[in-house]
């Protein structure tokens, strides 16, 4: 099937944010497009630079305004899409929720974000709630989606988890980029981290994986750091970690790819490691640490 990532510089009005996304989903949608992964929070600016309590009037219920414009748009397109959204479950309870929608413009699922950082210009624990709802794949027209969000793709148990559930494809809207004082050094090794820990995750597991981070400079409001320049490079790898697409990492861009989900079964066959997996040896997973 084909599938299309957006990769979008935002600035602060969501209204002209939705519209830029409209087009963008359109014009991915006539390319052919069948699935369209959006990036992190993508209505607005990544207000996680800053602790600011002005920023929970953001939120917004699932179902909500959100859902119901892009679910009009998936019905109108046929097309399937998963949105990144800054969930308001209830007074004071607040997620970061990745939510599926279907061709018919219905909610097919949704996923809230399980880990959450607190670094440097990336307060998120002020703002989000742990997820509880586990790592459930999303049933879905195109196939069961193993969607994650961000912080997700660094942690190799979250994807085994999702593809033990039965995923066809892991998924993770993104953001995330270099904070500007670091060194060009320091800014290398950073990138290719991300990229080859999520291709880690595509051969471990035999499957393809998605993942759509956002592009452009985002000043901090606060000054406290020089800002993020979020590095895009939004790719796709397939089954054995090769690398099938990659964006920039400073340019807007609608990138779309075909891919072929019976590479799985395949490479599953030549590579055979959840026959291979020592389950009775890895009960300490479940442990903080293992003392001495």
């Amino acid at each position: 099937m084909k599938i299309s990532l957006i990769q979008q510089a935002n600035i602060a009005s969501i209204a002209e944010n939705l519209a830029k996304l409209e087009l963008n989903i359109r014009s991915c949608a006539a390319k052919g497009a069948e699935l369209i992964v959006l990036q992190e929070l993508h209505n607005g600016l990544y207000f996680c630079q800053t602790e600011d309590a002005t920023v929970f009037e953001q939120a917004e219920t699932i179902p909500g305004p959100s859902t119901k414009f892009f679910g009009k748009l998936a019905k109108e397109l046929k097309v399937v899409l998963v949105l990144s959204l800054f969930e308001k479950r209830a007074s004071g309870l607040y997620h970061n929720t990745a939510v599926v929608i279907e061709k018919n413009g219905t909610i097919a699922g949704k996923y809230r974000k399980m880990h959450i950082p607190d670094d440097p210009a990336y307060y998120e624990k002020y703002y989000f709630t742990p997820g509880d709802l586990g790592f459930e794949p999303i049933l879905t027209s195109v196939g069961k989606l193993g969607v994650m969000v961000c912080w997700d793709q660094w942690y190799p148990e979250a994807a085994r988890l999702m593809a033990m559930s039965g995923a066809e494809i892991l998924i993770y809207p993104t953001a995330i980029g270099w904070e500007s004082s670091d060194s060009i050094e320091e800014k290398t090794r950073q990138a290719e981290a991300w990229l080859t820990v999520q291709r880690g995750h595509a051969v471990a597991n035999g499957l393809h994986v998605i993942t759509c981070n956002r592009t452009s400079f985002e000043p901090d409001p606060s000054g406290v750091t020089k800002g993020i320049q979020f590095w895009g490079n939004s790719f796709v790898a397939g089954p054995q970690g090769e690398m099938l697409i990659q964006a920039s990492n400073d340019k807007e861009e609608n990138i779309v790819v075909e891919i072929d989900l019976s590479r799985t079964e395949k490479v599953r066959q030549i590579w055979p490691f959840f026959r291979d997996r020592r389950v009775d040896a890895f009960g300490d997973l479940t442990k903080r640490w293992r003392e001495e």
